[in-house]
Formats: C-alpha cells, sequence, structure tokens
C-alpha cells in the first residue's frame, strides 16, 4: 500500500508534521518494500488553499492512505472523493514510529472515530478554526 505521511523532514527519522496542508515534505511510502520518496510541499507557504493543493498532489502519487496530525475540512473532502484512507490525531512520533503503529493497528482511521476523537489538539474537528471562526480566510486577517 502507497502512504502519505506528512513530515517535517526528507527521511523516516522525521517527525510527523500536525500541518497536512503546510507541512514542509510528504513521505510517500511503499508499505510492502520501506522503499520511499520525499516529496517536498509546493503549498506549503500559499496564502490560501494549501489544503486542496495538498490533497490533490498527494492523490496524484497513487496513494492509498495518509497519515497526519490534522487534516482541515477542505483537503479532507479531496482525499475523501480520490477514496484514500485517513488517519489524523498522530503527533510526535517519526514517520517511521507512525507506519510501525499502522502496521500494528495502533492508529485508526479516521472514518472508524466518532465524537471528540476527531478532534486536533485545538479541540475544533480537524484542529482548524472552520467557517465563521476566527481563522483567516473570507477577508479577515
Amino acid at each position: 500500500m502507497k502512504i502519505c505521511i506528512s513530515s517535517t523532514g526528507n527521511n523516516l527519522d522525521s517527525t510527523i508534521d500536525p500541518r497536512f496542508g503546510r507541512c514542509p515534505f510528504f513521505l510517500i511510502v511503499d508499505s510492502e518494500n520501506s522503499k520511499f520518496e520525499a516529496v517536498a510541499n509546493p503549498g506549503a507557504n500559499l496564502g490560501g488553499g494549501a489544503g486542496i493543493a495538498a490533497a490533490q498532489l498527494v492523490a496524484s502519487h497513487g496513494v492509498e492512505a495518509v497519515i497526519s496530525g490534522n487534516i482541515g475540512p477542505n483537503a479532507l473532502g479531496v482525499l475523501q472523493s480520490a477514496k484514500i484512507k485517513i488517519f489524523t490525531g498522530v503527533f510526535d512520533i517519526t514517520a517511521k514510529q507512525a507506519l510501525e503503529d499502522l502496521k500494528n493497528n495502533k492508529i485508526i482511521e479516521a472514518s472508524q472515530l466518532t465524537g471528540p476523537n476527531l478532534m486536533g489538539r485545538s479541540g475544533r474537528a480537524n484542529g482548524g478554526a472552520g467557517r465563521g471562526g476566527k481563522g483567516r480566510g473570507m477577508g479577515r486577517r
């Protein structure tokens, strides 16, 4: 299975970046043979639309699953449309450990979670401010 991990660096010893759309790198890993490719995230510094751009980039690499800390609602929609499995709530571990945890069923697919388990660190769904929140967007700064 091809798995994408949002990462702070370009190798499997790098820590998972909790920000899917704005992470510096995506590690695309083949779980069958542990070979991987580090893909720089060109949308990491976009003013807007980073999540959608990231999700489209990931989908274009043919991944079947994504592991990240948080995934915003726009990126989530793109990933779900592409039938990509989503594993969120993964923080403070290396990409290598995340792969091991996935293999040992220690990470639960987001579609199997309910209630507060879907919340990011901020206590809001997927960790974002959401529509009408105090986040940047719709002309607010």
